[in-house]
């Protein structure tokens, strides 16, 4: 149990994982009074190495630890990875790559929808978590003993869990599936949100453009806002009452002031001011849209039906998770266009469950049930 402060001792720990083919990553971190999440700890084991990193340390540079998270040489592995990514392309605007997430790999190997990193070291490392320090302030030092344990715990299971997983993995033959979707989790796209697309996040019952306009100019003020000040979005203007303000749309400082439920700043306040009168004035043919409320045909929802059963069939006897695989929209989107643009349809998912959806959307294929079980039947085809 070793807890890096300085530089030095992180330049020759990170020399070390260097030269190793994978390292295992885990950070410990906060949000709930930030925009950006802040690193706390940082957690880092190889073969030989098993370490916390003190980012809050005097001194301390991350510049070796960042570096061995660009090194293509070392595959970086995590469990549900998409925050601890998130983290790394804050600080250099980059994700950790190659990436390997276990959570990701676990499901490819059949054990369910998003696996919790507990369950799989009961199963793979047959060890016990420490679950004392699980609710811990992660930014008020110092970290005790137990807390460092529990910390790096969690880096010194996921070895054994990574190597278990992987050789499964290679055994089936199913490591490119895993590569895809752990390119997937480096997309810049999931970390880069333009602020003019954070009003979708918003529960909207308005499809009126104008209304639209003026929410989507609130929500980018907002997004900004929350950006430059390092503060959760509902500390600087709550969901609820953001939705108020576009649907009263304000004219005046005053009149925006004089919102009962509105506490701006002077200078906030006529920024949003500024924010409503140029939504506002924008042309029609520029005002956002929400698309029309799908009418599903007749007929419709029986054959999703079939499709999910079809694709609970396919996921069990290809031991992976159905999410993995395909999504409700997936289906809707497969029953209505046999050319779908959906990831179903594509890939090694086409291959376990797409071609077969196809056909039995097409009369192909059938479902009964022998034994009391479901199966799969294919039909042949007249003449």
């Amino acid at each position: 149990m070793r807890l890096i402060t300085t530089t030095a001792e992180l330049e020759q720990v990170c020399g070390r994982l260097r030269t190793e083919p994978y390292v295992t990553v885990d950070t410990e971190f906060q949000r709930d009074r930030t925009y950006w999440p802040k690193l706390c700890l940082l957690q880092l084991a190889g073969k030989n190495d098993a370490v916390a990193v003190d980012p809050l340390a005097p001194g301390l540079d991350l510049a070796p630890a960042l570096a061995l998270m660009d090194d293509p040489a070392v595959v970086k592995v995590f469990h549900a990875a998409r925050q601890d990514a998130e983290i790394f392309w804050r600080l250099t605007g980059r994700a950790p790559q190659p990436l390997f997430d276990t959570q990701i790999a676990a499901m490819v190997c059949g054990f369910g929808e998003e696996v919790g990193y507990e369950t799989l070291v009961n199963k793979m490392a047959k060890a016990q978590l420490d679950k004392s320090s699980r609710f811990t302030d992660w930014s008020k030092r110092p970290l005790s003993d137990a807390q460092l344990h529990y910390a790096i715990s969690d880096v010194t299971h996921l070895r054994v869990i990574y190597e278990k997983l992987r050789a499964r993995i290679e055994k089936a033959g199913r490591l490119p599936w895993v590569e895809a979707e752990m390119q997937a989790l480096c997309d810049p796209e999931l970390f880069e949100q333009p602020p003019e697309e954070s009003w979708r996040r918003l529960k909207i019952r308005s499809r009126d453009p104008r209304f639209l306009a003026v929410v989507q100019a609130l929500a980018a003020w907002r997004e900004r806002a929350a950006q430059s000040r390092d503060l959760p979005r509902n500390r600087v203007l709550r969901d609820d009452i953001l939705l108020e303000v576009a649907a009263h749309k304000p004219g005046s400082l005053d009149e925006l002031r004089g919102h009962e439920r509105v506490n701006l700043d002077r200078e906030s306040a006529r920024q949003v001011v500024t924010a409503i009168e140029e939504a506002l004035a924008r042309p029609a043919d520029e005002l956002p849209r929400l698309p029309p409320p799908s009418v599903a045909p007749r007929g419709l929802g029986p054959l999703m039906d079939l499709l999910r059963v079809l694709l609970k069939l396919r996921c069990e006897e290809a031991e992976v998770a159905q999410r993995l695989v395909a999504t409700s929209s997936d289906l809707e989107a497969i029953a209505m266009d046999d050319e779908a643009d959906v990831p179903a349809l594509k890939g090694w998912r086409r291959a376990i469950f797409g071609e077969q959806a196809l056909a039995l959307k097409q009369g192909r294929l059938a479902l009964t049930v022998e034994k009391r079980k479901p199966v799969v039947i294919e039909l042949e085809e007249e003449g």
